[in-house]
């Protein structure tokens, strides 16, 4: 394994409309150029906080043929030390899971508490497009795969960390094929983790020029409190220099996830720092994981920049809750 220490260059960034997250000022806070093998880019890392106190990371690595793979990282403060694997902890299995054969993508991680283990679910990238898969895990070492557990075009996915009135309960992003579709959120439960139904679409996305206008979907898993589930999910507007990834906040019902309680009408965090404007896909803030600080309140999330490069932002719950609860619109109208 290999230690980084040493903080990148940092960069000036706007406040303002998006100020409920701060940037940390080591940001970008992994870079391929310090990875200890040869990669294109690093990027979209799932993430948890293990027993011992340190954060995991799951990174997306794209390597330099364009395919991607997951690496770990473990850093005990969560922003800088970090420990990397000296090769790939989970490659791609084409020979065995066909559905890998273009890479696996986008980690969110959850621990179930019934199983004992954390579920990892990702984009397996198939000749047909791309689809969920999950894998499970006791040490992010050795890994079950579980294989598809939905048809392609699917992504965006996260299960929620324990059953929901004795069912399993996945967030997820299928695209339909029909002309002039939108990508929305759905919602599907199961009683096994393989065979799911009751699928239903929970947010869709809106019209006109709104940042989330056209295609949506889940950013890290959803995030247990006391006034429901925190949903923290990206959009993507479409401007004449490309397409423009942004985040906003939901809250969906702690008991009943099919009611949104509240959605936020303005984006919470877009980009606005040079290492996001400028990379691979420009313009462009993505999360895949976030810890949270029990005892503080604080919500670490991390996310990808521009496809390049790993990024921190930092919030309080309450500030999110609060900002939902005073400028969101009722969902359930």
């Amino acid at each position: 394994m290999t230690n980084v220490t040493e903080p990148s260059d940092t960069f000036v960034t706007r406040t303002g409309l998006d100020d409920l997250f701060k940037r940390h000022p080591s940001n970008p806070i992994l870079e391929a150029a310090r990875w200890p093998y040869s990669a294109n880019s690093v990027f979209n890392p799932g993430a948890v906080r293990l027993p011992s106190g340190e954060t995991l990371l799951l990174v997306r690595v794209e390597d330099r043929r364009g395919a991607s793979h997951f690496t770990v990282a473990r850093s005990d403060d969560g922003i800088s030390g970090w420990s990397i694997d000296h090769t790939p902890t989970l490659m791609p299995h084409p020979e065995e899971y066909p559905e890998e054969l273009w890479g696996i993508e986008d980690p969110r991680i959850v621990w179930l508490d019934e199983l004992q283990r954390y579920a990892i679910t990702y984009t397996a990238f198939s000749r047909n497009g791309p689809l969920v898969a999950l894998a499970l895990t006791e040490d992010f070492v050795t890994f079950e795969r579980r294989g598809p557990i939905t048809p392609p075009e699917d992504k965006d996915a996260a299960l929620f960390p324990h059953r929901i009135a004795g069912r399993w309960a996945l967030i997820h992003r299928p695209v339909a094929t029909t002309a002039n579709s939108k990508a929305n959120i759905w919602l599907s439960f199961s009683p096994d983790l393989k065979h799911w139904g009751d699928h239903m679409m929970l947010i869709e996305a809106r019209d006109g020029s709104y940042w989330d206008a056209g295609k949506i979907g889940l950013s890290p898993p959803p995030i247990q409190t006391t006034e429901g589930w925190l949903m923290i999910y990206h959009g993507v507007r479409h401007t004449a220099s490309g397409a423009l990834y942004r985040m906003g906040l939901a809250l969906l019902d702690h008991d009943d996830p099919r009611i949104v309680i509240r959605r936020g009408e303005d984006w919470v965090f877009g980009p606005s720092a040079g290492y996001e404007f400028m990379g691979d896909v420009p313009n462009v803030v993505f999360s895949c994981g976030t810890v949270v600080d029990e005892a503080t309140g604080e919500i670490r999330m991390y996310y990808g920049a521009a496809d390049s490069s790993i990024g921190l932002a930092t919030a309080r719950v309450a500030d999110l809750l609060d900002w939902l609860r005073t400028t969101g619109r009722d969902g359930r109208r």
